[in-house]
């Protein structure tokens, strides 16, 4: 008797255990319709991590594109920072119904400061003089060698340079002084303009020929050039300006010894205040 009932037994499991098993399964199939059901779609997802992006302070003067595939968002773009990357993730990792989180973003190189009493050594376009030029006349000039900010060029080579005449008078024959004043207004960096100070060359003739120099514009007096013009002829050297950041300015004499600057000489400028640019891969 115990046989047949053990017997009776068995038959009954087999019978059942596959009805379970297909209970089971479609119980778990259910769940996850459901689950996926309950999920928000990617365009959802995408847009409510967009819009919290653009709303929190620390992320929204970042450039960033959200997308979303299957519930894994994916972040490109510009993150301004380190620390503004990190809030990107972290935004994204607290949207509800995602699968992942891959931040592709990227923190752009850190803007170049060029510092005050940083020297420029121009080479201007035009002849400048006591007796030619007028005060608040404009001239152009190029950068006759690159500045480097720790190791990086934050000046090339033939940046374009916009200067201003401050003063220019000429010297009279018998008595009256000659004066010209050079400054450099702004300057263009790979195609973009930028605001510059710097220290004001002043070149002045006393009397017979006599010579005065000053600075203005901060910096200390008492520069000094080296080298000089060879004859004042086209293409001549002024040399650079040392000591303090600043100096006279250079030039040659007429008969009537007025100060004259020949096209393409070289002068030498300090920055009165800091200029930043961006790196050079911008």
């Amino acid at each position: 008797m115990r046989r047949k009932t053990s017997g009776s037994g068995g038959k009954l499991v087999r019978k059942i255990f596959p009805h379970a098993i297909a209970i089971v399964m479609t119980a778990l199939l259910l769940g996850f319709s459901i689950a996926c059901s309950s999920r928000p779609s990617d365009e959802t997802i995408s847009k409510d991590i967009q819009s919290r992006v653009e709303a929190d302070p620390d992320t929204k003067d970042s450039t960033v594109s959200v997308a979303s595939k299957d519930g894994k968002v994916v972040l490109t773009g510009t993150a301004k920072s380190p620390a503004a990357q990190q809030k990107l993730e972290q935004i994204a990792r607290q949207e509800p119904g995602i699968t992942g989180v891959d931040n592709q973003t990227a923190v752009p190189p850190p803007p170049i400061v060029v510092p005050a009493g940083t020297e420029l050594v121009v080479t201007v376009g035009q002849a400048l003089g006591s007796k030619t030029s007028q005060t608040g006349q404009t001239f152009l000039a190029t950068v006759a060698q690159p500045v480097t900010v720790d190791g990086q060029t934050a000046i090339p080579k033939g940046s374009t340079i916009n200067g201003t005449v401050v003063t220019a008078k000429e010297k009279g024959k018998v008595k009256g002084e000659g004066q010209l004043s050079l400054t450099l207004r702004s300057i263009t960096v790979r195609g973009h303009t930028y605001h510059i100070q710097t220290i004001t060359l002043d070149s002045t003739i006393k009397g017979k020929g006599k010579r005065t120099a000053a600075t203005t514009g901060g910096g200390a007096a008492g520069g000094a050039l080296i080298g000089g013009l060879a004859g004042g002829g086209k293409g001549a050297g002024i040399g650079a300006l040392v000591g303090a950041g600043a100096g006279f300015l250079g030039g040659t004499f007429t008969g009537n010894k007025q100060i004259e600057i020949p096209a393409e000489s070289a002068l030498t400028f300090a920055l009165s205040a800091p200029l930043t640019v961006p790196p050079p891969s911008q």
